[in-house]
């Protein structure tokens, strides 16, 4: 994890996130790290100091305005680098002060309470439609739980909400899942922001002439009555976000609770129980698992005195969402531990704070809520098909999940291992 900077290499492959976050942390609340392409940035992992960055006005996340080293996308560095796909759309999540919230506006109509709560009946629906698929898996066959239940769900919840026709949908998503690949190449990254590009001005044209009752019909809408308010470039950046992510972490949400409550059997009981809420389980597993752990990147708008460290205006600055959510600090000496009884459990960073706080966030939850205790009520001998210590993460330093999830969901009476 050294370099010639002398500063700390990020593993993009995010083969041992929790483990880089912890000697990181033992270096400083914000300490200087190298990205690909000998970016340095800070990277902060205090729950304390995540907080207060994400409600300093002094911090953006506009690329083209606060990151010299990006000049307003001309540069070299903003032509090659392949993180680009981060930091360089314009969107609601990426806007600085009035933009954002001219942004933010637009797209919140589209997660009022109300929608989301409409959205129970579809969420049921598919949950029992899709565990009625896995009843008919015979009883001790390995079955990847992520690719079918963890991942199909929130995709169908999305994609009803944003309109996307099945034609469209299934290449997007390979194009999405290609981006969230953090250890690809320069030109596969170029390649598949290209093709995301492609697909979703593919789906703007397509509800341009074939509108519906869907989000990306009523941002179409509120494109033309604002006259234009939002210009096309925000358009479809806007719905990227949206599509991904609104099953991203939702996905890692599942998968990550499903696991860890496969290896807690007594935590499993108690939720099986009723004796410690569903929503306890679904918080304190976004606190130690965050679904999406590190995200770059933020910039110092003027030169940030943190006392124990100095970031001058323009600087790139990290959020290790994951490192904050274990930090014991906040969470004390049992920080890496799943604890749904946790008193600190709601106190977590998983969907953002501040102005930047996730508009879909009760919509993941809400699905997770369905979803988790139908699932562990249906297959009550559920358990992981191979030693947990087996489970391989994604390859991202982003988005935190598994490359797959093998279950047995009714063993066998031999006890197929």
């Amino acid at each position: 994890m050294t370099s010639h900077t002398s500063h700390p290499v990020i593993d993009t492959t995010g083969r041992d996130i929790h483990g880089e976050s912890e000697r990181l942390r033992a270096l400083g609340r914000a300490v200087r790290v190298e990205l690909p392409g000998g970016v340095i940035a800070w990277w902060v992992t205090d729950h304390a100091l995540i907080k207060q960055l994400l409600t300093d006005r002094r911090v953006s996340r506009d690329t083209y305005q606060h990151w010299p080293a990006w000049e307003n996308g001309e540069s070299e560095l903003a032509r090659t680098w392949s993180l680009s796909m981060w930091v360089a759309k314009r969107n609601m999540i990426s806007a600085y002060g009035a933009e954002h919230g001219r942004l933010r506006k637009l797209v919140a109509k589209a997660f009022t309470a109300r929608r989301t709560q409409a959205m129970r009946p579809r969420i049921e629906a598919s949950t029992e439609e899709l565990l009625a698929g896995l009843a008919e898996v015979p009883a001790g066959e390995v079955v990847d739980l992520r690719e079918r239940f963890a991942y199909p769900l929130p995709v169908q919840m999305i994609s009803g909400l944003l309109g996307v026709p099945d034609e469209i949908r299934g290449p997007l998503l390979t194009a999405v899942h290609e981006v969230m690949d953090t250890s690809a190449t320069p030109d596969q990254v170029m390649a598949n922001a290209l093709e995301v590009d492609r697909l979703l001005h593919e789906l703007v044209a397509v509800k341009r002439t074939r509108p519906g009752d869907d989000v990306t019909t009523g941002l179409l809408q509120a494109q033309n009555d604002d006259g234009g308010q939002m210009s096309e470039e925000e358009l479809v950046a806007t719905i990227m976000l949206m599509f991904t992510a609104g099953h991203e972490t939702t996905v890692n949400l599942f998968d990550q609770t499903i696991s860890l409550l496969l290896t807690h059997p007594a935590q499993r009981a108690a939720a099986l129980a009723g004796t410690v809420p569903w929503e306890d389980v679904i918080e304190e597993s976004l606190r130690l698992e965050a679904p999406i752990t590190n995200l770059p990147l933020r910039y110092a708008v003027e030169d940030i005195d943190l006392g124990d460290a100095f970031i001058p205006k323009g600087d790139p600055i990290v959020i290790a969402f994951a490192a904050g959510g274990r930090d014991p600090k906040a969470h004390g000496d049992t920080a890496t531990e799943f604890d749904p009884t946790r008193p600190t459990r709601r106190d977590h960073l998983a969907f953002g704070h501040g102005t930047h706080h996730c508009l879909g966030a009760p919509l993941a939850r809400l699905e997770a809520a369905v979803g988790l205790p139908a699932l562990f009520t249906r297959f009550p001998r559920m358990r992981l098909a191979v030693p947990a210590g087996e489970l391989r993460p994604l390859g991202s330093f982003i988005s935190n999940g598994h490359a797959a999830l093998p279950v047995v969901l009714t063993p066998n009476d031999e006890g197929t291992p």
